[in-house]
């Protein structure tokens, strides 16, 4: 399999990298810069190398640089903003604090050819990219040339097609630079030879002989919670080891609507995979009674659901290994960039602590792909697509949809409600897919209404929609009024307890997505 490496400089974009790299076909993989050595890369056997930008300047001491010997090695190079400089510094030119510097839009003026632009852009193009830099390359290395400038970046492109170095001072992974992925793909494709045959199939087939690998004959405890990670990661282990898989659902009362029986139906009935439901509302809502602090809320469901998952493990024999849907952004953000290589994973795994308390090993299928990936996954295996495209859901459930009140379960009866029809609506407005997330939050105000000839003193619910990629940034999504008021009268009319109902206009940031 073709390989290519990332070394990752601090960026907060690094992963948009890989994300274009791995849809053009070809396989990835980021490293932070202090953990790369000339044997790692070896080892790693990549195709080509792509040095990330970052936020530190070269021109100061102490400052992050690639490998020296990676330059030795006879792998094609493409730096990005930082990147470039520290490529062209390390190897004999010069970079400088820029008096004009550049952030946003800007456009590049094609100078010359290269194999980096092949099929993308000529020479004599003036092409829009996205610039994001207060240093520049001020002296060019020996061999390079110039192929590209700016009005802030004299050498805004620059090659050297005899070692197959490039570097670019914009950042062709993002969406505001318009062929930034097609030049990637010149690289990895053009510049490198990678074929680009890394699919979604292909994964399927290798990961199932990795699980088969390292469990052998072991047992395997899955927790499935209802969303998407968990239950691809649950097929996978299912479609690797058969019978040797079982899974443990704990249906903790904050659920959405129907989501207990749609795991039910899938996994018991549809896939034939061991399946233990344990019905713990009761336990869940008793421990909550009166509690409105969000942290309590999330520690106490945290610490029950790890309770009941090695109760009802303990019941069926225990197991030699614990099955999660760990995902490549939590390994990524796993590892810290000044500090170096972490083994830790981050603690807001759902079954955080449950490998050392049960003496279990880890098995994590998924934790090569990103989020979209893992969707594409779940359709390989055959999983549906209510369960594969849905919207994400928090571990705690609805206790974080109600801010600042107790958990009761007249609330909760509500907030089912008013998301089933929210949905609803949206769907048949064609906008589900549109959006990342959306969710009713029942407030802990009560408004004064009128309906029919009498006077009403009942909650108020907020709807929240957003769009992201990740989740880590997002904007709201821009309704018009007319759904809005559609959805808004039928909550009101429909769901009782709700006499009004407002529509959430904050971004990530400065808010968060969820309430709590």
């Amino acid at each position: 399999m073709d390989r290519i490496l990332i070394i990752d400089f601090g960026s907060q974009v690094t992963q948009l990298i890989a994300r274009r790299v791995r849809e053009s076909g070809v396989y990835c993989e980021i490293q932070p810069f202090n953990a790369v050595t000339e044997s790692s890369i070896r080892a790693f056997d990549p195709k080509g190398v792509i040095l990330s930008g970052g936020p530190a300047s070269v021109t100061e001491m102490g400052t992050p640089r690639a490998p020296q010997e990676l330059f030795g090695m006879g792998l094609p190079v493409l730096g990005i903003c930082y990147g470039q400089q520290t490529m062209v510094e390390q190897l004999g030119g010069r970079v400088a604090a820029s008096d004009h510097r550049e952030f946003g839009r800007a456009f590049l003026d094609v100078t010359d050819d290269c194999a980096l632009f092949q099929d993308v852009w000529a020479a004599g193009n003036r092409e829009q990219v996205w610039m994001s830099h207060g240093d520049r390359v001020d002296t060019l290395a020996p061999g390079f040339r110039i192929v590209g400038t700016s009005d802030g970046a004299p050498f805004a492109a620059i090659a050297d097609d005899a070692r197959r170095f490039y570097g670019v001072q914009f950042h062709p992974e993002v969406t505001h630079t318009p062929h930034g992925a097609a030049l990637l793909r010149a690289f990895t494709h053009d510049v490198c030879g990678c074929s680009g045959d890394w699919t979604m199939a292909a994964f399927k087939d290798q990961a199932i002989a990795r699980i088969r690998a390292q469990v052998g004959g072991g047992r395997v405890l899955c927790g499935l919670s209802g969303g998407v990670d968990s239950a691809v990661a649950a097929a996978l282990v299912h479609e690797a080891i058969g019978d040797q898989l079982v899974c443990v659902y704990v249906d903790h009362g904050l659920m959405r609507q129907g989501e207990t029986e749609q795991v039910e139906s899938v996994f018991r009935d549809r896939f034939n995979i061991q399946l233990v439901v344990r019905h713990a509302d009761d336990l869940f809502l008793d421990a909550l009674e009166g509690e409105t602090d969000p942290e309590v809320k999330r520690k106490t469901i945290g610490k029950l659901f790890i309770d009941v998952f090695e109760e009802e493990a303990k019941k069926i024999g225990g197991a030699d290994f614990l099955a999660q849907g760990t995902l490549y952004p939590d390994v990524i953000e796993s590892v810290s960039f000044a500090g170096g290589p972490s083994v830790t994973i981050k603690s807001h795994h759902n079954v955080g602590g449950l490998p050392e308390r049960m003496n279990m090993k880890l098995v994590e299928p998924l934790r090569e792909l990103f989020k979209d990936e893992v969707r594409d996954l779940g359709r390989e295996l055959g999983l549906p697509e209510s369960m594969v495209g849905r919207h994400p859901f928090p571990g705690p459930g609805l206790a974080i949809r109600l801010p600042d009140q107790p958990v009761t379960r007249e609330k909760l009866a509500i907030l089912r409600k008013a998301d089933v029809i929210y949905l609803e609506e949206i769907a048949n407005a064609g906008l589900y897919d549109a959006i990342w997330q959306a969710f009713a939050v029942l407030l802990p105000v009560r408004s004064v209404g009128v309906m029919g000839d009498g006077r009403t003193h009942d909650y108020v619910l907020a709807l929240r929609a957003v769009t992201a990629t990740d989740g880590m940034t997002a904007d709201y999504f821009p309704f018009d009024h007319a759904f809005l008021g559609r959805v808004a009268n039928r909550i009101i009319n429909e769901v009782k307890g709700v006499n009004r109902v407002v529509y959430d206009v904050t971004s990530k940031p400065p808010g968060t997505i969820e309430w709590e």
